[in-house]
């Protein structure tokens, strides 16, 4: 069984952040960048079904993108109302 499919243990679904994490702190980012960061790529992995980003493309990132811009707008257009 390969260690990115859906059923990965609950350390398999951490390893990936704690990469993130690291990179992030690698190249000095501010702690509210890395927060940040993190918290899209975690948004982006729960909008997709937990499937780890190694399985995913383009059309994937794509999809997140779109649902993002659908619903920045349909907040602003209710500010509007």
């Amino acid at each position: 069984m390969s260690p990115f499919s859906q059923n990965y243990t609950v350390k398999k679904k951490s390893k990936i952040l704690d990469q993130i994490h690291s990179a992030i702190r690698t190249r000095h980012y501010s702690l509210r960048t890395e927060e940040a960061y993190v918290n899209w790529i975690k948004r982006f992995i729960l909008f997709h079904k937990k499937r780890h980003p190694l399985e995913m493309s383009e059309k994937e990132i794509n999809q997140f993108l779109t649902y993002l811009a659908a619903f920045i707008c349909d907040t602003s257009v209710r500010s509007w109302i």
